[in-house]
């Protein structure tokens, strides 16, 4: 007998957040492999996740079904929940606008939705009653009027139902009777669901875990929170007809109501960008055409070369063809407002390849220097839209993005999400909490799980932490922990991506407010406006370009007074052989990009004397080329170890000028071109084979059989064939564009130039655009004291807000006092301004009782904390003391207080505690260093000093070396096969350390869990870089805390 035809109505998927535990894909892959007719999303006030949901039926060719839960107030106390379904194209838009308004009244993830909200909208939506909350519900005279009010709105019997469900749950029956008897009361008919929650019954546990997670407590104390069995999941189609034996119709409706909402489905959602970038007299087009010859001619001014003339023409024909016009304009639009701010903006990524955003300012990779291929960017065979990153100053980004919502409005510009997923540690302390683990235990484990790669856990590891392996909690916790990774936590707004529309976007995705104020998001991301062909542009926020804005702001302020010409970005000297021997040095703290450890090893090796040299450095440390066995071959053909050899003329020209070693992606898309008759749609298209490979072997199978087949045809040998095809899908998912490393190569060189010739206002910048980059502001002022920097304390007579240059000196700014606001700092620094410098801190604090908000004594004793009143004759303790008395709020007319004139002796901090104090409340000291202090100890362990160890030229093959340091940074890149990168910093400079996977293993407690280390190794140099590779490591926490009272937490200093 042939299963009934049967539509799942109610399916919750992980969007339903904290309550379905399937992903939308396993719900449609079980439905389709049930034999389902269909099914229907309907997450609880949500469209997030039906674009996945869509996604994985479209590849089955099963029919799928757009729905949402909805619960409406129709009084303080009451809520009526229903399900509801789209019919047409219109109606989908008034429920994302229904959605809408909801989460714009609410918090951040809630939904208010009330009766009369819904009425206003519910024309062509199907609806269809599920059971309130309480059982009681059903007799309140609000809940009955509001469920009638809605039947009466429909314009149709037909499009309003009950939802009835059989999961033998606690009060079942007595509720499809009240169900039954609300069907016979409005005259309406009911319609069999599953309630579905998960896609199979052994998510059940993990169901639980969720909603314990949900309400905040534990599977122990959950009681009647959790359901009674596992009967919410994907039943058959036969099962549904067994349980509704009785009330057949009930089953067979699913299909009538499927016909129903079959007159709506994703692709119909036809996205159209805004127009009004273009002047009403010119089409997009020829607009187009006009700004990018103009800026073509500011680019050229001795005229635009030929080459670059044919790459516009062959862009502007293929973004006609695809209506791009108004996407190109709108980024330009954005960029031109930014830069009539004065705000640093380039643009990267695949965008660099295109000519037309070059002339148009957006990106700037020359086509002149980088041989661009525009069907990285866009093509015909793509069959997604292409995608303009653009970064802007860190710190100005806002600006940008409010300008956006300004221009397009609230209601057609919003923001991306970002879907925050569990990932190991968040999934463990959740799934642990809510099994009942103690706090403690929870903790061992969310803190000692990174070592258990996938969560594998052997019984060892187990009993390593003091827990039972043989504890069903505590096997359950684990693997409920790998269940629960990858699930979806919540939304958050995404970094930048931004979608613009000509037609209100909330009538295609609901938009609900941001975490920040001011911002607003819609409900998909990236991946979800990709699949339905939406256009995006990111705004993105880069740390680099605030501080070269800052630093040149600096260096031009120093010309003006000298008589020099002013620098800006774009006119930087180029090809300074200076600023290459700095590099080459790997004398590239705070330098974008190479700043790494990994870079810093590599800069040596590869030695860059030029431009080029630099997008080759960007790119090669990364793990495409890692993968590909790429590096070595590269280094030793640059080094003239191994000899280069090419087939033929045409290798030579795609791979000349990376030594016949293809790095970047865009040289394998051109050998699959040139060599295997590709068109450079097909090239992009197994570009993005390339990016899935490992997950879909199939995908690069039919391009390996064809590229292969390509190049035997065009004369190649069997071997050359396929030692390309292994290299191409060494690029795996991390292959790098080059027009994305010659992006950053430009900010590579412009950092290092500023580095190299004005250390002092680099460093300035750097510490005033923090958070950024691998270092904090302690590292980068001794970095800069290396270079001959002068370095003064904060001083409330002196220091602005910001860090501040006096000569080659950088006055620290009150930016660095932890606990100070800057709406504080500028205060006092407006009131030495307009008062001069202050001798007391009982006149600092009279003259700024005025201002409005005024300041606050708790702001003047973190700044005693920092030391900051040494120009008053004060030292911490006794500004401290003295802040004590002073009188923050007025007392009343009649009180009198005494204040004793008396002077108060206070005991002298030693050196070392004045330090350790400057780290924990500024994180620096310009006192001294923390190993300084233990120098002698040190010595006689036989530790010699980082100065020590450069300063030998040449050192003894095989000469074994101690050194000691606070530990700056730990890097472990899954590309280096295990081993670990470790930078040791001590009074005299930085040493770095290689930790080979042996070593790390038996030291790994001590290198992971200390903030300071002796480590022992032999001594290597490779040209300037001197490193030791590690053999012994010992933790040095307890003998540099011993040198201060109270405690001092290392961490306050390590990065």
């Amino acid at each position: 007998m042939a299963p009934p035809n049967y539509v799942e109505l109610q399916a919750f998927s992980n969007f339903s957040f904290l309550r379905g535990a399937s992903h939308p894909h396993e719900l449609i892959e079980k439905a389709a492999a049930l034999g389902y007719a269909g099914l229907a999303l309907t997450d609880y006030h949500t469209m997030s996740g039906i674009v996945r949901a869509y996604s994985a039926a479209r590849t089955l060719e099963f029919p799928f079904f757009v729905g949402c839960r909805l619960e409406l107030a129709c009084s303080a106390s009451i809520k009526i929940p229903l399900l509801c379904y789209p019919t047409d194209r219109d109606a989908y838009g008034r429920l994302c606008a229904l959605l809408t308004k909801g989460k714009l009244r609410a918090e951040r993830d809630e939904c208010e939705l009330m009766l009369e909200d819904y009425l206003e909208q519910m024309q062509g939506f199907v609806t269809i009653f599920i059971a309130p909350s309480a059982i009681s519900d059903f007799e309140s005279k609000s809940f009955l009027d509001g469920c009638r009010k809605i039947k009466d709105q429909a314009t149709s019997r037909e499009l309003v139902y009950t939802a009835l469900s059989k999961n033998y749950l606690n009060h079942n029956d007595a509720i499809l009777k009240k169900l039954l008897w609300l069907s016979r009361l409005l005259e309406i008919d009911p319609v069999a669901t599953g309630n579905v929650y998960y896609h199979a019954a052994g998510r059940k546990p993990l169901q639980d875990v969720l909603t314990c997670v949900r309400h905040g407590t534990t599977v122990q104390s959950a009681g009647f929170l959790l359901a009674q069995n596992s009967e919410r999941y994907l039943k058959a189609p036969a099962e549904i007809a067994r349980l509704f034996r009785e009330m057949p119709e009930a089953v067979s409706r699913t299909m009538k109501i499927a016909e129903l909402c079959s007159g709506f489905s994703l692709p119909q959602l036809k996205y159209e960008y805004p127009d009004e970038i273009c002047p009403h007299h010119k089409s997009p087009a020829e607009y187009l055409k006009e700004l990018t010859y103009q800026g073509a001619q500011e680019r050229y001014p001795a005229g635009t070369p030929t080459n670059v003339l044919a790459l516009l023409q062959e862009e502007f024909e293929l973004i006609r063809e695809l209506d791009y016009e108004k996407y190109f304009l709108t980024c330009f639009d954005i960029v031109k407002f930014a830069r009539s701010k004065g705000i640093l903006c380039q643009g990267r990524g695949a965008a660099a390849n295109s000519a037309v955003c070059f002339c148009l300012g957006i990106t700037s990779v020359d086509p002149q220097k980088i041989d661009l291929l525009f069907a990285r960017f866009v093509s015909k065979e793509r069959n997604e839209p292409p995608d303009i990153d653009i970064d802007f100053e860190h710190e100005r980004r806002e600006e940008v993005i409010q300008y956006i919502y300004g221009k397009y409005g609230r209601a057609r510009a919003g923001l991306t999400c970002e879907v925050i997923t569990y990932r190991h540690r968040s999934a463990v302390r959740d799934v642990g909490k809510a099994l009942g683990l103690q706090a403690a235990e929870v903790d061992k484990i969310a803190k000692s799980i990174y070592r258990w790669t996938g969560c594998t856990v052997t019984a060892r590891d187990v009993r390593e932490l003091g827990l039972d392996p043989d504890s069903i909690t505590v096997r359950n916790t684990f693997e409920l922990t790998k269940q629960l990774i990858g699930f979806p936590r919540h939304l958050s707004q995404h970094v930048g991506g931004f979608i613009i529309s000509a037609q209100p976007l909330c009538e295609t995705v609901p938009i609900r407010n941001a975490g920040m104020p001011e911002r607003t998001m819609i409900e998909w991301d990236k991946d979800d406006i990709e699949i339905l062909g939406m256009l995006k542009i990111d705004v993105l926020g880069l740390g680099m370009l605030s501080c070269i804005r800052k630093a040149l702001s600096y260096i031009n302020h120093h010309r003006l007074k000298t008589g020099e010409a002013a620098v800006q970005l774009h006119n930087l000297p180029a090809d300074d052989p200076a600023v290459y021997d700095m590099i080459c040095a790997a004398d590239t703290v705070g330098v974008f990009q190479i700043e790494s450890r990994a870079q810093m090893s590599m800069l040596p090796r590869l030695r860059p004397r030029c431009f080029y040299d630099l997008v080759i450095e960007v790119a090669i440390v990364r793990p495409g080329p890692i993968q590909g066995n790429m590096v070595h071959p590269y280094l030793k053909r640059r080094n003239g170890i191994e000899t280069i050899s090419y087939p033929d003329r045409r290798v030579e020209q795609i791979l000349g000028k990376t030594m016949g070693v293809p790095l970047f992606q865009e040289q394998a898309m051109r050998l699959a071109i040139v060599l295997a008759n590709f068109t450079p749609g097909e090239a992009e298209q197994l570009r993005r084979a390339m990016a899935s490979w490992k997950r879909d072997k199939g995908v690069i199978a039919i391009f390996q059989e064809r590229i292969v087949r390509g190049m035997l045809k065009s004369g190649y040998s069997l071997q050359f064939a396929e030692s390309c095809m292994n290299q191409i899908k060494g690029f795996s998912e991390y292959g790098f564009p080059e027009s994305h490393a010659a992006s950053f190569a430009l900010l590579v060189y412009a950092s290092s130039w500023i580095k190299r010739y004005y250390p002092a206002q680099f460093a300035a910048a750097l510490i005033n655009s923090q958070p950024m980059g691998f270092y904090s502001a302690s590292q980068l002022l001794s970095d800069a004291k290396a270079h001959g920097v002068a370095a003064r304390p904060i001083d409330i007579n002196y220091s602005q807000w910001d860090c501040t240059l006096e000569g080659n000196a950088i006055r620290l700014g009150m930016r660095l006092v932890k606990g100070l606001q800057q709406s504080q700092a500028r205060i006092i620094s407006d009131a030495v301004k307009s008062y001069d410098k202050f001798v007391s801190l009982q006149t600092l604090w009279n003259k700024t009782r005025g201002a409005s908000p005024p300041l606050r004594r708790f702001s003047l004793e973190a700044l005693a904390r920092a030391d900051a009143f040494r120009s008053l004759g004060l030292n911490s303790r006794e500004a401290f003391w003295q802040i004590r008395s002073l009188i923050e709020d007025p007392l009343p007319f009649d009180q009198k207080i005494e204040i004793s004139a008396e002077k108060v002796d206070l005991p002298l901090q030693t050196p070392q505690q004045s330090m350790f104090q400057d780290y924990r409340f500024t994180g620096l000291s310009l006192r001294g260093h923390p190993i300084g202090f233990i120098r002698t100890e040190l010595s006689g362990r036989g530790a010699s000093t980082s100065a020590a160890l450069k300063s030998m030229r040449r050192p003894v093959a095989g000469l074994q070396v101690s050194v000691a340091g606070i530990s700056i940074v730990k890097q472990r890149p899954h590309t280096a096969k295990g081993v670990v990168f470790v930078s040791l910093e001590d009074e005299t400079g930085i040493t770095n350390l290689i930790i080979r996977p042996p070593v790390f293993e038996k030291y790994q407690k001590e290198i992971l869990a200390s903030s300071c280390l002796l480590a022992s190794g032999v001594l290597e140099r490779v040209g300037e870089v001197v490193y030791v590779n590690v053999f012994k490591v010992e933790s040095l926490d307890q003998e540099v805390t011993a040198q201060k009272r109270p405690k001092f937490d290392c961490k306050n200093y390590s990065y």
